[in-house]
C-alpha cells in the first residue's frame, strides 16, 4: 500500500509542477487551473496517507508544511497573473526556494 501511495505521490508532484507552468504561461487558464487544483488534492491526500503509515516523522511533516506553503505561493502567483499584476522577484524566488527544499527533503538529501 505504501509503495502505491508513494508512486502516486511522486507522479502527482511531477504533473503538478508541469501543470503549474502550463497554467501560468497560457492565456486561457480555467481548465488547466482546475487540473492543477485536482493534483493539489491528490498530492496532499497521498502525502497525508504516507505520513500516517510512517507515524509522522519530523522530516516529512516539515516537507508537508513546505508543500502547503508551495501551494499557497502557486495560487498567489496565478491570482496575480489573472489580475494582471506584476510579479516581483521575491515571489519567483520563494517558489524556487520552497520547491528546491521540498525536493531535497523528498530525496533525503536533507533530514532532521
Amino acid at each position: 500500500m505504501f509503495q502505491t501511495l508513494y508512486s502516486i505521490h511522486a507522479s502527482s508532484w511531477a504533473i503538478l509542477v508541469i501543470t503549474f507552468f502550463i497554467t501560468y504561461f497560457i492565456q486561457k487558464r480555467k481548465v488547466p487551473h482546475m487540473i492543477l487544483r485536482l493534483f493539489y488534492v491528490v498530492m496532499l491526500g497521498t502525502g497525508i496517507g504516507m505520513l500516517s503509515m510512517m507515524q509522522f516523522p519530523a522530516t516529512y511533516v516539515v516537507k508537508g508544511l513546505l508543500a502547503v506553503i508551495l501551494i499557497a505561493v502557486m495560487e498567489i502567483m496565478l491570482s496575480r497573473r489573472k489580475k494582471q499584476l506584476t510579479l516581483n522577484g521575491f515571489i519567483w524566488g520563494a517558489l524556487l526556494a520552497v520547491l528546491t527544499l521540498i525536493l531535497l527533503f523528498g530525496f533525503n538529501v536533507i533530514s532532521l
